[in-house]
């Protein structure tokens, strides 16, 4: 599977996943079996322990969707510890240089490429896998994203772009609009033109571009896809249930007004 995604991926192939932010793992389970190509797991701001995290991706796998789990930035050991646990993806956000994004990239792979260290459990079934082939194709099954989410970045990109490893590149429009003092306004005029500079530079290097929204509305998902997204991350599973339960509520008090 973990293959197969980053064939995708380097392919720039179209692509699509959504956000797993709560701690309970039947619900990873639930919607990874809808049909997403992966499931977002948000180590950055959810509320997650270790074990949720490892539940997640247990579940994730039960529902048949690979699992990208996105860590705090530039935090060497905690990404050591989801690598043990054998993540399909890894994504860091908040690269904003050349330094920082050769930084996260080396703690991904084994030596002579990187500096991670060696302790995989979860990551080869906890002896399942054997262990020469792990470290012999680890490297190149894992799929590796950054985040741009400043104009720095984006002024950085031409450079940041030419490191081999990182195999897509993340718009966070939120912060993105944060960093040029408009935080919320994604879609003005400034903050659209500094995505489109980065989808020339992605595009013009034959990189995947992505792009992280809570949004379902098909109106902004077709603007990421006019835009040249070609991987889409959209929706978040406690706005699935409130959206329906809502949804639900009006419906009943409709039915009981007559």
């Amino acid at each position: 599977m973990s293959r197969e995604l980053k064939q995708k991926v380097r392919n720039c192939e179209h692509i699509c996943g959504t956000h797993m932010a709560l701690n309970f793992c039947a619900i990873t389970e639930i919607l990874a079996g809808v049909g997403f190509d992966f499931v977002w797991i948000d180590s950055e701001h959810a509320p997650l322990a270790w074990e949720d995290l490892r539940l997640h991706l247990v579940s994730c796998k039960a529902g048949g969707s690979p699992a990208f789990v996105r860590v705090p930035m530039l935090d060497f050991n905690f990404t050591k510890k989801v690598l043990e646990m054998g993540p399909d993806g890894i994504i860091f956000p908040q690269v904003e240089t050349v330094e920082q994004a050769d930084f996260v990239m080396k703690s991904t792979l084994y030596p002579p490429e990187g500096n991670r260290g060696f302790g995989p459990q979860m990551a080869v079934g906890y002896g399942k896998r054997n262990l020469t082939d792990y470290i012999e194709n680890v490297n190149h099954e894992l799929c590796r994203f950054i985040q741009l989410e400043s104009e720095t970045a984006i002024r950085n990109l031409p450079e940041i772009v030419k490191n081999p490893w990182i195999d897509g590149y993340i718009f966070g429009p939120m912060d993105l609009s944060g960093s040029i003092g408009r935080l919320g306004d994604r879609f003005c005029e400034r903050n659209t033109a500094l995505m489109k500079e980065g989808v020339r530079i992605l595009q013009d290097n034959g990189k995947t571009i992505g792009v992280s929204t809570g949004s379902v509305d098909p109106e902004e998902l077709q603007f990421w896809h006019d835009l040249g997204v070609n991987m889409i991350s959209t929706g978040v599973d406690y706005a699935y249930m409130r959206t329906a339960a809502v949804k639900n509520l009006e419906n009943i008090r409709r039915i009981q007004k007559g």
